[in-house]
């Protein structure tokens, strides 16, 4: 940027190369809503008030805010492409995002790292990177790759990288294992964000003090004041399947607003296309009592002030980038008009740029499971109870139950009278073979069986059924499609989402992958399924860090004791 051009256009020397006149400027510093005009030269705020222009926009008495950011999310979960992904949120106002790619990284190490640095390049999304610091995720589970210190360390010099990701080891923190420990010791001034659902007390503490700055996990209000208190920054989480604003919105104050910043974490294609993304946030989040202006600081400064981004954004100030949404009302926060330093790149909900990724994917055929029977599906033993994983409704936290299981003459299998189904989860990387088998009560699926090689945070494929040949048969769909989302009865596909891209993403456009998303979500229902989203919240039935039971391909996870469980009791 010339500096002496933006100099001599500030001070009226020069003409702006664009003025937004008749707006009504939100500014989060000052907290307050000023009528004026914005110069904008070299892509970035220059002044406010009366200058001469290139270029004239008239806004119509439309609210200025700063471009909406969003400071923790997984692409991947999006089942997007990156360029894809910024196709579907930068209508909605978002012009930054924070994104941890542990997800493609579980599956393929540092190439995953690579590939979205590179999808996400040149378009009208600001994508920063927090590296992932737990590949893999826990030792109860396989992984596609494993990412040491070292590894990531050649990652820190990029531009767009911003710190290491979510720390979701914390019994590997609280244990103060080297190998971690090095890692959020990796970028020294760089934040480490959290992830510690339920830690309290002097635990909390022993994990905060290895560098840790943010949590995102916080289900209650006197999780996240205590959280607050003992210094980390709060990410205000509400995804798809985790809805957490609501009650955390009771902690924000004016005087503690600025620690507090929206994420979505992981959020579904149908969602992106239907409720929006950030701009749905603040809609929810004034609903439950934030004051807009608050809101609004919440969902654009207060992330660039937490990564200590060097670009100035997320404000309508001068000097900073001209990122900027045009909203009409700050309560309902449609977005009319988006701006990407200083360009207008979207307007009513469309784009009018394109966004073309840098780089087409090509990180397939990753689902290796390797020659395995039927009969590895099968459940025998003498006893006739389990320890069953209990859904929670909206929730990626699970309960533990300990009930009597259907056995006949020592095979257990499902029981759909009582909603207590039969869940897998068949290691994908290796092709090891290895088959992790378990049951999970809240499906209330009637027939057939649903299947995922999206399985937080491995990735490896699981299934749920009501019986194995559907569930083998599930198996083997994923497999010839390189991944995905399917429903299968009767052993026959009723539905398929084919995400050939590390069998996590898809290479179509958004109201294509939406389509074909409601088709197995559709069939899932027709099969009973009770779930909101059971496919989502059957992706998060692998995930070992979040309490109370789990499954892995290892094995029943007890999430409290960090180890592996016997199914039987």
């Amino acid at each position: 940027m010339d500096l002496k051009r933006r100099i001599e256009v500030a001070i009226g020397r020069r003409p702006a190369d664009v003025l937004l006149s008749n707006g009504r400027v939100v500014s989060v510093f000052s907290d307050e809503i000023v009528g004026t005009n914005v110069a904008i030269a070299d892509g970035v705020i220059v002044g406010f008030g009366d200058y001469r222009a290139k270029k004239r926009i008239d806004l119509k008495g439309g609210f200025v805010s700063s471009g909406l950011i969003d400071g923790h999310l997984h692409i991947e979960s999006t089942l997007l492409s990156p360029a894809e992904f910024a196709r579907a949120v930068v209508p909605h106002g978002t012009t930054s995002v924070v994104a941890d790619p542990h997800e493609i990284a579980n599956v393929l190490g540092s190439a995953g790292i690579r590939y979205m640095l590179e999808a996400s390049r040149g378009l009208p999304l600001d994508v920063y990177l927090s590296l992932p610091s737990c590949v893999p995720a826990t030792h109860l589970e396989t992984s596609g790759a494993s990412l040491s210190a070292a590894k990531l360390k050649k990652f820190t010099t990029h531009p767009r990288v911003v710190g290491i990701g979510e720390v979701m080891d914390y019994p590997g923190v609280l244990a103060a294992r080297p190998s971690l420990l090095a890692k959020t010791k990796l970028m020294p001034g760089m934040r480490v964000d959290g992830h510690a659902p339920g830690l309290t007390g002097k635990e909390l503490f022993a994990y905060i003090t290895a560098n840790i700055s943010s949590d995102h996990e916080s289900t209650k209000a006197k999780e996240a004041r205590e959280k607050l208190m003992a210094g980390l920054h709060i990410m205000m989480r509400e995804g798809t399947t985790e809805k957490n604003l609501k009650e955390l919105a009771k902690i924000v104050t004016p005087a503690n607003s600025h620690r507090c910043f929206f994420c979505s974490d992981d959020r579904s294609p149908e969602d992106l296309l239907n409720s929006g993304h950030i701009d749905d946030i603040l809609r929810k989040a004034v609903r439950f009592g934030i004051p807009p202006v608050t809101a609004l600081q919440m969902a654009t400064n207060n992330a660039p002030y937490y990564f200590r981004l060097h670009a100035k954004k997320g404000a309508i100030a001068v000097g900073y980038e001209a990122d900027i949404v045009v909203f009409d009302d700050l309560r309902n926060f449609r977005a009319r008009m988006v701006f990407k330093r200083g360009e207008l790149v979207a307007k009513n909900g469309e784009m009018v740029t394109p966004c073309v990724s840098r780089r087409e994917p090509r990180l397939t055929n990753t689902v290796r499971t390797g020659r395995v029977p039927r009969e590895a599906l099968e459940l025998w033993t003498k006893k006739r109870a389990a320890r069953v994983i209990d859904i929670v409704p909206n929730q990626i936290t699970t309960r533990a139950a300990r009930l009597a299981v259907k056995n006949d003459r020592g095979l257990v299998s499902s029981d759909t009278a009582r909603d207590i189904l039969k869940l897998a989860v068949f290691e994908r990387h290796h092709a090891s073979g290895r088959v992790g088998v378990g049951l999970v009560r809240g499906f209330g699926l009637k027939r057939g069986a649903l299947a995922s090689t999206v399985a937080h945070d491995s990735h490896n494929v699981i299934v749920v059924g009501t019986n194995d040949r559907d569930m083998f048969a599930a198996v083997e769909a994923l497999k010839e499609t390189g991944g995905g989302f399917v429903a299968v009865s009767g052993e026959k596909v009723r539905a398929i989402l084919e995400l050939p891209v590390a069998g996590l993403m898809s290479k179509e456009p958004i109201e294509k992958v939406v389509a074909k998303y409601e088709k197995v979500q559709r069939a899932a229902i027709e099969m009973g399924s009770k779930v909101e989203n059971p496919f989502l919240q059957l992706s998060f039935l692998a995930l070992p860090v979040i309490p109370e039971l789990k499954l892995t391909d290892k094995g029943l996870v007890d999430v409290g004791l960090f180890r592996i469980i016997p199914l039987f009791v």
